[in-house]
């Protein structure tokens, strides 16, 4: 079995990284991204991954571990293996908020409309929606950000019960920070 937490930028793959990795789940990741403002407990990002279009191959080191895999590279995984897809999900405004916060910290700018953006990701949400439901070998779990934030405990022992691995749930738990969720809008996702 491999496990893939994946979701759009921003969505919190870090923070579900971080609670599997607390939870005694070995993890891939190389640590080239470095911990920041953004993500103060870093990343977890696993720089091969980018290459998966053109070696999907390269999953197979992630045997009987945690990785995180952008949700635009999802559709690079190869088929005769088992995934289970931890596939995080926050509402759009939120993801657009976080994203322009980064940015503008590294001094850099988004001159995309939001509505621009929001377009794009229900699009490409779409096409992951039905990629996933043409795979037979993929078993997904939909995790809300908000949600982990709001009900660790609840969301642990739900995680534990999809992976159905021995998992440290009070580690978990202890790995989310509600001070971290600072681009929250008050309509529900």
């Amino acid at each position: 079995m491999i496990t893939i937490v994946s979701g759009l930028p921003r969505s919190g793959t870090s923070l579900m990284m971080q609670m599997l990795r607390a939870g005694g789940m070995e993890i891939l990741t190389d640590l080239q991204r470095k911990a920041d403002d953004e993500n103060p407990r870093g990343y977890f990002e696993w720089e091969p991954a980018k290459r998966l279009p053109k070696e999907p191959e390269l999953i197979d080191r992630a045997q009987g571990k945690a990785v995180k895999v952008i949700s635009q590279l999802l559709m690079s995984l190869p088929k005769s293996r088992e995934y289970k897809v931890i596939f995080m999900q926050r509402q759009f405004t939120e993801l657009l908020t976080s994203q322009d916060l980064m940015l503008r910290r590294r001094g850099q700018s988004d001159d995309i409309p939001p509505e621009v953006m929001v377009r794009a990701f229900t699009d490409h949400l779409r096409q992951v929606d039905t990629w996933l439901r043409g795979r037979p070998d993929v078993v997904v779990r939909r995790q809300n950000y908000r949600d982990i934030i709001e009900s660790p405990r609840i969301v642990a022992k739900e995680i534990k019960n999809f992976l159905g691995i021995n998992l440290d749930t009070d580690t978990m738990i202890a790995e989310v920070d509600p001070l971290l969720y600072r681009n929250r809008h008050s309509e529900q996702s």
